[in-house]
């Protein structure tokens, strides 16, 4: 098994990921997912040039290719778990794997300064990187259960690599002159070996945390709308179904409350359609400080929003609006322009046991049409629910 032309593999190997990153399409507004593709670009490259110096050891000085090859290796071994959590959604660089890095670097410079053996030297070196393989692996297993069976081979893959890299460090350490069949030249060359393989495992799990992640992005922008960050239509009436199946069951009734901004169409006409956006995004942070945490608020279009509220009754329905309209009425929104002073209307109701969305957003629509007739800025109740109220 030829030691060089594994080097020069892990190398080159390294270099064309780097290369291939490069002309990926990160997708406009990713900022984690680009961070984290920053960071995998730094970690090929150190793994590139570290590896590069080791092929050329013999040929340059030996600071360069034993303690500071070796520095940029580890120091890429690091990023690459960094970058995998990062795409999972962490960020434990500085925290966990910097300290580890410190610590690793400053024992093997020590061991070479003070002369110490190659195989003690490699067993820092194979400890450490294996710890960083197993970090990649721990973000890589994030959400096992709910995992593919590639991502789930990913993860069990690595941790075996891990502890073969783990492995061949103790081996050169304890058996410096091989055992039995097993000589020093094939230890090192299934080293390198397990190596090579981590590079493309790990190449493969962050690629597949990137689409998940993307993906995950995709999920939620089908049922959020962008602009104020509440559900759209499709989401909130997702949100609506489980609490209509649940309304066939006695007890505690659910509530829904439309919110219309009064002139909303003149605000856009006079202002422009970016002070809209500005007043609709006033207008959903002001909803939603009056909220619980299990409350639900939706953007269904325009300047109309509608607010589910679980195990609620009218009266405390209407209670709800009311802090919505109050808080509208008391938050003028500052254009580029104008001032603009907020009005909504709204309109509530319960649902009932044989209710759909249909009938259920017909009843909370006639509720606003009366708020809205009384002359706006008001909150108003369906009618026969008013009534059913009143003979409670």
């Amino acid at each position: 098994m030829d030691i060089k032309t594994l080097v020069l593999a892990l190398a080159l190997g390294n270099l064309s990921l780097c290369v291939a990153l490069f002309f990926f399409e990160q997708p406009a507004g990713a900022a984690t997912a680009a961070r984290g593709n920053a960071t995998w670009a730094r970690a090929r490259q150190l793994q590139a040039l570290a590896w590069g110096l080791v092929y050329l050891r013999g040929t340059l000085p030996d600071f360069l290719t034993i303690p500071f090859a070796n520095t940029l290796l580890l120091a890429g071994f690091a990023l690459d778990a960094a970058a995998l959590w990062e795409q999972a959604g962490r960020r434990i660089w500085r925290r966990y794997l910097l300290p580890v890095l410190l610590i690793a670097v400053a024992a093997f410079v020590s061991a070479w300064l003070l002369q110490r053996t190659p195989p003690e030297r490699q067993a820092i070196s194979s400890l450490a990187i294996g710890f960083f393989v197993a970090a990649g692996a721990g973000a890589l297993g994030r959400g096992w259960s709910a995992g593919t069976l590639l991502r789930r081979y990913l993860v069990v893959s690595t941790v075996v690599l891990a502890l073969a890299v783990v492995a061949r460090g103790l081996l050169v350490l304890f058996l410096p002159n091989g055992w039995s069949w097993v000589s020093p030249e094939l230890v090192q060359g299934m080293g390198l070996v397990a190596l090579y393989l981590v590079m493309l495992g790990n190449g493969f799990g962050y690629l597949l945390l990137v689409r998940q992640r993307l993906q995950n992005e995709l999920e939620r922008l089908e049922v959020i709308d962008p602009l104020t960050s509440a559900l759209n239509r499709r989401g909130f009436h997702q949100a609506l179904a489980p609490w209509l199946a649940l309304a066939r069951r006695p007890g505690q009734p659910t509530a829904l409350v439309i919110v219309d901004l009064d002139d909303f169409k003149r605000v856009n006409d006079h202002y422009g359609h970016l002070a809209g956006d500005q007043v609709l995004v006033a207008m959903a942070d002001a909803c939603k400080r009056q909220l619980r945490d299990s409350d639900t608020l939706g953007h269904l279009g325009g300047g109309e929003f509608a607010i589910l509220l679980p195990r609620t009754a009218l009266d405390d329905a209407l209670l709800v609006a009311e802090r919505v309209r109050g808080a509208l009425a008391a938050q003028p929104v500052k254009a580029e322009k104008a001032i603009i002073n907020l009005t909504a209307s709204l309109g509530a109701t319960t649902m009932r046991a044989d209710d759909t969305t249909v009938g259920l957003f017909q009843r909370a629509d006639l509720a606003l049409r009366q708020a809205r007739a009384a002359g706006g800025n008001q909150v108003a109740a369906h009618a026969a629910d008013s009534a059913a109220m009143l003979d409670a």
